[in-house]
C-alpha cells in the first residue's frame, strides 16, 4: 500500500500570493481536492494524507514532520506562482536528490504541462531546483509545482476556471502520482439483486430497461 502525502500550499492565516481577485491558498486547495478525487475514483493500492483538509494554518515544519512520521512514499506540494512571470514550473531540492526525485519531477512536469496546454499555449519555465523547506526536509521523493502566475492577467483567467482548468490540472497531478507509484486501476464490483415488482432507483439505464426487476449498483473494492 503506497502512501501519498498531499500538501496544499499555504492556508489559514497564510494566504500565499494574491492577485487579480484570487488568493493562492484557495487555488491550491481546489487543485488538491481535484487531485484527491481523481485518485480515489480511478486508482487503488494507496493511502492519502493531507497537510490541511480545509483552511487550517499549518507551518512548514509541521507538514514535513507529518509526512516523515507517517512514512510517506511521495510528497507533492501544490502552489501558484507570482512575481511578474507566466507559465508552469516544477521544483525538486537543490541538494542531494535521488533518481526517484528526478523521475517524479519528470513525470509530474510532463503530465501537468501537457494538460495545461489543452487550454492554450502555456510557457514551460522548466524543471528547476530550489532550497524549499518541504523539499529539503522531506525524507521521500518530493516535488513542488507552481501552477501559473496569479498576478498575470492571462494566467489568472485560467486559474478562475474552477470546473475546467483547475479540475483538469488536479487530475493531471493525480495521474502523475499514479504513474510514479505504479498504482493499479480501481476495481469495482457490480452488485446485482432481484426484487420482483420493486421500484428501485436504476443505475444502469440500458440494463434496467432490459431487466426491469433487477437492481444494480457499483461498489469500489
Amino acid at each position: 500500500m503506497k502512501k501519498i502525502f498531499l500538501d496544499k500550499g499555504h492556508g489559514g492565516t497564510d494566504p500565499g500570493a494574491q492577485g487579480n481577485g484570487l488568493v493562492e491558498k484557495d487555488i491550491n486547495y481546489l487543485i488538491g481536492e481535484h487531485t484527491k478525487w481523481y485518485l480515489n475514483k480511478y486508482y487503488s493500492g494507496f493511502q492519502l494524507m493531507e497537510s490541511r483538509p480545509g483552511n487550517e494554518t499549518v507551518f512548514l515544519q509541521e507538514r514535513t514532520d507529518m509526512a516523515n512520521a507517517w512514512g510517506a512514499d511521495v510528497f507533492l506540494s501544490i502552489h501558484v506562482n507570482s512575481g511578474g512571470g507566466t507559465g508552469f514550473e516544477s521544483f525538486i531540492y537543490n541538494g542531494t536528490v535521488t533518481n526517484e526525485d528526478i523521475a517524479l519531477q519528470n513525470i509530474a512536469h510532463a503530465e501537468i504541462l501537457s494538460t495545461m496546454n489543452n487550454y492554450g499555449f502555456i510557457r514551460d519555465r522548466g524543471k528547476k531546483v530550489a532550497n524549499f523547506h518541504v523539499l529539503r526536509e522531506s525524507r521521500m521523493p518530493a516535488v513542488l509545482t507552481e501552477n501559473l502566475f496569479i498576478d498575470d492577467v492571462n494566467d489568472a483567467a485560467k486559474l478562475k476556471d474552477k470546473d475546467g482548468f483547475l479540475q483538469d490540472v488536479g487530475h493531471a497531478h493525480a495521474r502523475a502520482l499514479a504513474q510514479f507509484l505504479g498504482l493499479p486501476d480501481a476495481k469495482y464490483d457490480i452488485v446485482i439483486g432481484y426484487f420482483p415488482g420493486s421500484q428501485i432507483d436504476k443505475s444502469f439505464d440500458q440494463a434496467q430497461a432490459a431487466f426491469p426487476n433487477w437492481s444494480m449498483s457499483v461498489k469500489k473494492r
